[in-house]
């Protein structure tokens, strides 16, 4: 049987008791999910996208892997019209193979402030980019 082991990093803060998990590692898996900006300049969605991607940096190495290791991202933004900001802190993070991608549009995100969320999964130390 495979347990399900919550990666933690002191760089990322955790949600509160009963929530969710910032990131799940099960069979060599790790699943990050709701990362968004949080303090410090939320000005734009590059600024946020660049924050975000240092997060789930943050949580794949505590979880025993690299960026290249992240197969899939799933990208939410409230304008669609600012998705190149997003695509610029993209192609600052990855390399080589880019991971699958998906970025849409919402309505609104947690607070009025946030205008990108992402998720990612990463197959730890199966990335060779």
């Amino acid at each position: 049987m495979t347990s399900i082991v919550r990666a933690i990093s002191p760089n990322v803060s955790e949600p509160a008791p009963g929530t969710w998990s910032n990131c799940l590692v099960a069979n060599g898996t790790a699943y990050i999910a709701g990362m968004t900006a949080s303090g410090g300049d939320l000005s734009d969605e590059y600024t946020q996208a660049k924050a975000i991607f240092a997060k789930i940096k943050h949580l794949v190495e505590a979880a025993g892997g690299t960026m290249a290791d992240i197969v899939t991202v799933t990208i939410f933004v409230t304008d669609i019209k600012e998705r190149e900001k997003v695509w610029q802190a993209r192609q600052e993070v990855f390399t080589g193979n880019f991971p699958a991608s998906t970025l849409v549009q919402v309505a609104a995100l947690a607070t009025p402030a946030l205008k990108v969320e992402i998720n990612a999964v990463a197959h730890i130390g199966a990335g060779q980019r």
